[in-house]
């Protein structure tokens, strides 16, 4: 654009959203009226934060919502959904007519073979919730839990697959779970981030992309944390900045954005001074949170923060240190809820076991049974529970046959599997001790309750207070939500 056509633009711009100009009123009170009525964000002046509390659309069950993700996606044939039939027809075809139109990623199903498991399954609690060998301390937990094993997905692939996990469409730039939590209700931390993530292992193939805000303000966008040293990188002052000095250059700072914010009403403006000021409390607050030497010995036992890696030959899940690693987020975890933190993000890579599927199996399974047991235990305790939803998820199942890739001869791993895998979750207002779904003798597709992608996002928001239909963001030209134009609640899932 020339100059001139810049200023003309600007002239118009100006003369629009000048308070003192009638027009620009008028204009303004007719866009708020149009946000209001869709359900987006209406332009708000930037002393007003983005992340200020706001009322549900009915009375809420659930106030925070902990989701701890199993990038790559574990197999569900190993820990949760026992197939006896499996094991007696190991190394046999399965009939063309199941496998004619269906994707792999890596199988050649000309030649593929099923795969039983070699692990042994057994009943817990009240309930009898079945889980494997693998996972000893979750299955103490059966009573607080609901086991959906009839979850399904529309993509076969990890990024894509992540994507549909997390946004509810597997399309960049779109708001991500978290973020529409903290878009529809707000925060009630005033001194750490709505959204918190912490990561263990060797990192998502999607990356940020799980975490972003998309086309909602920034503000509303995963904050990475790391979970030893600064929990955010430059946080500290550097040597010599006063306190009183820095307070006075942010307070300049927010004047100069303020008046850009009257100007034009971009809530990126109001985003920005939100996060400014946000950091500077959680100079702070995050340290704080970080340092667990209040926490009881019997607390850090209890979750596992000082144990040894399994000694097992397993590549995928990281490097070393990755149990305490793993258990010292489970812990942050409850520490953030604890302080109003709305939404916490654990994530681990990788699941994704295409091979050397006992070994490397075992050793997450080890590394993620206690801590995530844990965690539901001290929330319990601590009469957190009922207020904190916990979900345990990956993006999508693993395959009954047996990874052949390249037409290998040493099967010892499963493909993806979108058609029917599984999901735990805990407390946030969700009957506990409930087996939801079913799958065939081979677990190969959903018998019963199929329960897609965007009915977990509707059922997460519901037992939160908000409509899914309802909470939308227009943005260039539509009406945008989580569920997009899918997804029912699951009322038989909540108490």
């Amino acid at each position: 654009m020339n100059p001139l056509q810049h200023a003309i633009q600007q002239t118009r711009r100006e003369f629009f959203t000048s308070t003192a100009n009638g027009i620009g009123l008028l204009a303004t009170a007719s866009l708020l009226d149009k946000d209001i009525a869709f359900g987006a964000e209406s332009a708000a002046p930037a002393s007003v934060s983005p992340l200020a509390a706001k009322a549900p659309h009915f009375s809420p069950k659930a106030k925070n919502c902990i989701f701890i993700f199993m990038e790559g996606a574990p197999s569900q044939l190993d820990l949760f959904d026992p197939k006896p039939k499996l094991n007696e027809l190991n190394g046999q075809p399965l009939p063309e007519s199941l496998t004619k139109n269906v994707r792999f990623a890596f199988i050649k199903k000309e030649t593929a073979v099923l795969m039983g498991s070699p692990r042994k399954f057994a009943k817990h609690g009240k309930s009898g919730m079945e889980f494997s060998d693998l996972l000893p301390h979750l299955a103490q937990c059966a009573d607080d839990l609901v086991q959906v094993r009839s979850m399904h997905t529309d993509q076969f692939n990890h990024h894509p697959a992540q994507l549909v996990l997390t946004c509810g469409r597997s399309t960049f730039g779109l708001p991500s779970m978290g973020a529409w939590l903290n878009y529809g209700l707000g925060s009630e931390s005033s001194d750490l981030p709505g959204y918190v993530v912490l990561t263990a292992g060797r990192g998502t193939s999607a990356g940020t992309s799980l975490w972003q805000s998309g086309f909602l303000p920034s503000v509303y966008s995963g904050v990475l944390f790391r979970n030893q040293g600064d929990p955010v990188l430059n946080l500290r002052n550097p040597e010599g900045l006063p306190a009183l000095l820095q307070r006075k250059g942010l307070d300049v700072l927010s004047e100069l954005n303020a008046h850009r914010f009257q100007q034009i009403n971009d809530p990126e403006i109001a985003s920005r001074i939100s996060a400014y000021e946000l950091a500077f409390r959680m100079q702070t607050a995050a340290p704080e949170f970080i340092d667990l030497s209040n926490e009881t010995p019997e607390t850090l036992a209890l979750y596992g923060v000082d144990r040894d890696d399994l000694k097992v030959k397993a590549d995928r899940a990281g490097g070393a240190g990755q149990y305490g690693q793993y258990a010292k987020n489970c812990l942050l975890a409850r520490r953030l809820v604890e302080r109003g933190v709305r939404f916490v993000n654990i994530v681990h890579a990788s699941w994704d076991h295409h091979s050397n599927l006992d070994n490397e199996l075992s050793f997450n399974s080890g590394m993620a049974d206690q801590p995530i047991a844990a965690l539901i235990k001290d929330l319990k305790q601590r009469g957190m529970l009922d207020e904190t939803l916990v979900v345990v998820a990956g993006e999508f199942g693993r395959t009954p046959l047996g990874e052949n890739r390249g037409g290998s001869k040493n099967v010892t791993g499963r493909d993806h599997h979108p058609s029917a895998f599984t999901i735990l979750m805990a407390g946030g207002g969700l009957k506990g001790g409930l087996t939801y779904g079913e799958t065939d003798e081979i677990g190969w597709n959903i018998t019963k309750d199929p329960v897609h992608i965007n009915d977990l996002h509707a059922t997460l928001l519901h037992l939160f207070g908000l409509d899914h239909l309802r909470l939308t963001h227009r943005f260039q030209g539509r009406d945008f939500r989580l569920t997009d134009v899918a997804g029912k609640v699951i009322p038989e899932w909540i108490a």
